[in-house]
């Protein structure tokens, strides 16, 4: 493991699958979740950072990073965003503050939409939310997907950290692109990265998109000015769609907002927290 990534040495075990989970420190709940090809190590320094002050949950998905990948389970946004809500259950949890990046911003949307979650506030971070989204690569590999599965590891390796590369503005580090790509480099990781691109499918937003203004809690929409994966103006649209939620355009920051602009993320995150928890107090803990 690198410097500086987090255990997750717990586990749930729902349908078949294994999820890799983590809580840190005490205090109102806040969950993170997270996006692709990503997982809960994106989240590392923010979660030990906000466990000096609230009881941080992080978890991966299955398919992606420790969690279970077996190829006969599906991992599309329907399946995760049902776990997610059975998940917050088995953690105990009745209203925590949630920060969702990418895919977790559709995750955490249908498990409250369609799943019954409540959440005490809901921060969204260049999500995927609305239409459209995937790119020609997704489209690609959904009509292709057992080839790229079959292909040497050294052009696997390559297509993927070229692939990763283009989510950030200012460029990633060695370090950076060793956390983001290890969990996708050997055999199974390399099936897996395939499967979860293949079964991407806008469908999955179709279905709740239209149910925003239904949504009433306190949001928060933080986006990277020079996103390209999924670019600002789903912000706008997102936040105007939203009842009084709040817009946070970060400059000079692109989708990886948490390596591009960490600080001014980490700011704009406990200012959210800190205000919220003073409203709602530090209800909803559990395990």
């Amino acid at each position: 493991m690198g410097f500086g990534e987090l255990e997750l040495s717990r586990t749930f075990e729902w349908r078949g699958r294994s999820v890799a989970w983590e809580r840190l420190g005490e205090g109102a709940p806040v969950v993170l979740c997270h996006g692709t090809p990503w997982s809960a190590q994106l989240w590392a320094p923010f979660a030990r950072a906000l466990s000096e002050e609230f009881a941080v949950h992080v978890w991966d998905m299955p398919g992606y990073g420790r969690s279970s990948k077996e190829p006969g389970h599906a991992v599309d946004l329907g399946v995760q965003g049902e776990l997610f809500a059975d998940l917050l259950g088995y953690w105990g949890l009745t209203a925590p503050h949630v920060i969702a990046h990418d895919y977790g911003g559709a995750v955490s949307l249908r498990a409250k939409l369609l799943h019954g979650a409540e959440y005490a506030s809901l921060a969204l971070v260049d999500v995927v939310a609305l239409r459209p989204w995937g790119s020609e690569f997704f489209r690609l590999v959904a009509e292709n997907a057992e080839v790229f599965q079959a292909q040497p590891p050294v052009v696997h390796r390559g297509a993927l950290e070229s692939y990763i590369g283009t989510a950030s503005h200012r460029g990633l580090s060695g370090a950076q692109l060793a956390t983001l790509t290890r969990p996708w480099l050997d055999a199974e990781g390399q099936r897996a990265f395939y499967r979860q691109i293949a079964e991407a499918d806008v469908r999955y937003t179709d279905e709740v998109q239209d149910r925003y203004p239904e949504l009433a809690l306190p949001v928060k929409v933080i986006w990277g000015a020079d996103d390209t994966w999924i670019p600002v103006d789903r912000a706008e649209r997102l936040a105007d769609a939203i009842p009084g939620a709040l817009l946070d355009v970060i400059p000079d920051a692109g989708h990886l907002i948490q390596y591009d602009a960490p600080v001014e993320l980490a700011f704009s995150l406990h200012r959210w927290l800190t205000a919220e928890v003073g409203r709602w107090g530090p209800a909803g803990s559990g395990r």
